[in-house]
């Protein structure tokens, strides 16, 4: 039996590799991204339409296009599919992306040529039936509603804006007038135009057998129009630089967001931003927490993060804090950027920053639908797969004056942004 008074032993993380998946393509072109690992007898199946905002011809077509296509297909409505995928035990789901569309299903092994028909069906014949978009309209302005009453929510919206601009389709907000724009014919144009073989692809993962593959061919490659992928517009500009304070008078709490524009993942500055994003505000240990949350008890969370898209990405530093903690609050963040800019990170810190990091890299290997998650993050950004192993080498390499470097090049007090949302003292 082990001894349970003696802690394991500590192991680096030595060998991080990315399985590389195998690839073929369906009747009509579209690739297909095979992730063949695990014990169980499941699939995820994740189809991805480069559909999402860029693309749109009108605001928010991309959202409804595709929260709509489980409302209906030819010969079933919303009830009907919903009751068949629960009948064979799988879900289904429309996870977020602002460049893409993305639908995946999970299934067991013995049941997916059962629901596979339907599933092409929702890519192929929906319906768009106008009475659930009025109750899409409904809900979302409802919710928008809610939302707008929220801090962090309203702060993070006023902060994409200012970064991108108010038409940029990473910028642009949603507003109760936006969703009563939307029109069946929106919706019907936004999935004839982008729903094609030429614009998508499918990462299959989990216990993959041969049969699985060749009942994608039949009611995918055969179903899916080929099409011609869709040209992006990126088209608007942010503000300047500047501070901004939006009076909400009841609040208890202000929401506060620092930021500015960065950059997509290609970028060489990439990792070590991402190294040094970590250090500040990345996890539980950063600079930020110990100095606001653990020293100043100012907050429960604080924290630092880039969020990349396709074409772009932006730099964040978001917390919750009382009403008459704000001052401080920003006084203490450019403090710790500051000291960034001007002092080496010790050893001791960067090994343990380094080790948190290949940590997660690890659970991103852990398992055949994590590293299909990862797999499908670097084939919708355009990234070799190499990549990831370019990324861990990094972690492990990056130099202290590097990113003191790049510290003095992005976290420059005049060029970052500044939105706070609560009363105004």
């Amino acid at each position: 039996m082990p001894d349970r008074s003696k802690a394991p032993d500590i192991h680096n993380i030595e060998n991080l590799n990315l399985p590389v998946p195998r690839q073929i393509r369906l009747d009509n072109g579209l690739p297909v991204y095979i992730i063949n690992m695990g014990t169980q007898p499941v699939v995820k199946l994740e189809i991805v339409f480069f559909a999402g905002r860029p693309y749109e011809h009108k605001k928010l077509a991309s959202r409804a296009t595709v929260g709509l296509l489980k409302e209906g297909v030819q010969g079933a409505d919303s009830a009907a599919i919903a009751e068949h995928f629960d009948f064979y035990g799988s879900s289904l789901s429309f996870p977020f992306n602002l460049d893409t569309s993305n639908i995946v299903l999970y299934s067991l092994g013995k049941y997916f040529d059962k629901v596979l028909p339907m599933f092409a069906a929702l890519l192929t014949q929906p319906i768009f039936p106008e009475e659930e978009l009025q109750r899409f309209i409904k809900r979302n302005r409802q919710r928008l509603q809610i939302d707008l009453q929220k801090n962090d929510l309203v702060a993070y919206r006023q902060i994409t804006e200012d970064i991108f601009g108010s038409d940029h389709p990473y910028g642009y907000n949603s507003y109760l007038d936006t969703y009563e724009r939307l029109e069946r014919a929106d919706l019907i144009r936004h999935f004839e135009r982008h729903y094609n073989s030429k614009n998508g692809m499918i990462i299959i993962s989990g216990r993959v057998e041969e049969y699985m593959l060749e009942a994608l061919n039949r009611h995918l490659g055969q179903s899916i129009p080929r099409g011609t992928a869709g040209n992006p517009v990126l088209e608007g500009e942010g503000s300047p630089p500047g501070k901004r304070w939006i009076d909400h008078p009841d609040s208890v709490q202000a929401a506060v967001r620092i930021g500015r524009r960065l950059f997509d993942r290609k970028h060489p500055d990439y990792f070590g931003m991402y190294v040094l994003c970590t250090v500040l505000g990345g996890y539980f240990g950063s600079r930020l927490m110990e100095n606001i949350r653990e020293e100043k008890g100012y907050t429960y969370n604080i924290y630092s993060m880039i969020d990349t898209m396709t074409h772009d990405g932006f730099f964040y530093i978001g917390t919750e804090v009382g009403n008459e903690f704000v001052s401080d609050t920003r006084t203490q963040i450019y403090r710790e950027m500051q000291d960034l800019q001007e002092n080496l990170i010790g050893e001791e810190e960067l090994q343990m920053v380094r080790n948190y990091l290949l940590g997660n890299f690890l659970t991103m290997l852990d398992g055949p639908f994590n590293v299909s998650e990862l797999v499908k993050d670097l084939l919708m950004e355009s990234l070799p797969l190499s990549h990831f192993e370019d990324w861990v080498q990094a972690v492990r390499t990056v130099p202290a004056a590097s990113l003191r470097e790049l510290a003095r090049r992005y976290f420059r007090s005049e060029d970052l942004m500044e939105v706070i949302v609560g009363k105004r003292e």
